[in-house]
């Protein structure tokens, strides 16, 4: 059995959904967010390894004995952790305009 938000709607089709507006600005704003973050972290994250392969420039001392290769290791944490959270208040806002979308589709359903 469907929730009991989706009950109303069940044999709409996805195609409808698709080519409602808010459901267009929902994958336009999810798009403009994601696609440079996945970018970022993926110039980041392979950025140590190729360097640390092809380069010198990591294996020199930033502070005492520890080199700029360590630094960049630990700022990967750092990132990562930092973009989940900026996720994670960025998709509050997807959710809100998902809730549009749903509620719009209730209220085609029962009309």
């Amino acid at each position: 059995m469907l929730p009991k938000k989706q009950q109303n709607f069940e044999h709409s089709s996805y195609s409808e959904v698709v080519n409602t507006n808010q459901f267009q600005q929902l994958m336009a704003e999810k798009k403009r967010f994601i696609l440079p973050m996945t970018v970022f972290f993926l110039l980041f994250y392979f950025s140590l390894p190729i360097l640390t392969a092809y380069t010198d420039v990591l294996n020199r001392k930033a502070v005492g004995d520890i080199t700029w290769a360590w630094i960049f290791a630990f700022a990967q944490f750092i990132m990562t952790w930092a973009l989940c959270m900026i996720y994670t208040k960025r998709a509050k806002r997807f959710d809100e305009l998902a809730e549009k979308v749903v509620a719009d589709m209730d209220k085609e359903a029962s009309s």
